[in-house]
């Protein structure tokens, strides 16, 4: 029973789509809380969706998908920013414009000129066959740089996140810390995408931080549980998909919501108050603990 655990270990593809499984799922799990916590869940899909508007440009271009799509998604991530802060229409609906818009271009691009096959599938879907050694060191780069703006700027993003009129009014320059927010999240979408695929990106940014928020009040604690939770789920997700012969981004994601369904009725209506906390943005101070 032990060597057939261990038999997918001895392909190269596995080993790699292990790694980016598990750096993607810590790095979505930790990005995950602060998009939980302003309240914009719904723009893990949305920007994901955007970027495959730069994915088809950039196929049909003959231009480097991660310049192409990750130029795409940062000007989309952006833009977000720039309307929401505007205060014209709420955030969900620039989400809803900005990035509808941009996943229905691709799908316009791809109908005029063609090119819908296995790269196409892929990026909706992911698909780990096509991971190799130059994805594992761009997730692991982007992992590491995510990880140090948190680190470096973490009481800023603290402040910005909970209370966004008091930071700006106490000289924290939020409209910068929303934009550095968004950008990281852009390439850690762009990062992940073939990993989890446009359609399942959200859920893997969302279940993690919804599970740490069932289990602790404090938001220096939600953020290390959340990227353990992500990379748990990566790390078995990845596993299972290999032997039960699915693709790799719903197993994954699919591990998510069994855990989120485990710790649901294991925290009882605790867990359900700490969740229907994550509805309102003026959390107490003292979670930063």
């Amino acid at each position: 029973m032990i060597d057939g655990l261990l038999a997918p270990f001895e392909f190269e593809f596995f080993r790699n789509g292990l790694a980016v499984a598990t750096l993607a799922g810590g790095l979505c799990g930790l990005i995950g809380v602060y998009v939980v916590l302003k309240g914009m869940s719904y723009i893990g899909h949305g920007l994901s969706h955007a970027i495959f508007g730069g994915f088809a440009a950039s196929a049909l271009l003959g231009v480097n998908f991660l310049l192409g799509a990750g130029a795409w998604g940062v000007a989309s991530a952006l833009m977000i920013n720039a309307v929401t802060r505007r205060r014209v229409i709420g955030s969900d609906a620039a989400i809803g414009v900005i990035t509808t818009a941009s996943f229905a271009l691709g799908l316009a691009l791809f109908a005029f000129f063609g090119g819908a096959g296995a790269n196409f599938d892929a990026a909706l879907f992911g698909s780990i066959l096509g991971v190799g050694t130059e994805d594992v060191v761009a997730i692991a780069a982007v992992s590491l740089l995510a990880g140090t703006l948190i680190f470096l700027r973490y009481r800023a993003l603290l402040f910005t996140t909970f209370d966004p009129e008091v930071a700006d009014a106490s000289g924290v320059n939020t409209a910068r810390m929303d934009a550095l927010l968004m950008l990281v999240l852009a390439g850690s979408i762009l990062a992940t995408m073939q990993v989890l695929g446009v359609t399942l990106i959200a859920a893997a940014l969302v279940i993690p931080a919804t599970v740490a928020r069932m289990l602790t009040n404090s938001f220096s604690r939600m953020l290390w549980m959340a990227a353990t939770i992500g990379v748990v789920c990566g790390f078995v997700g990845m596993n299972l998909s290999y032997h039960l012969d699915v693709q790799s981004g719903p197993t994954i994601v699919l591990v998510a919501a069994t855990m989120f369904a485990a710790v649901f009725m294991v925290t009882g209506a605790t867990g359900r108050r700490r969740t229907a906390a994550l509805a309102r943005r003026g959390v107490a101070p003292a979670w930063a603990d």
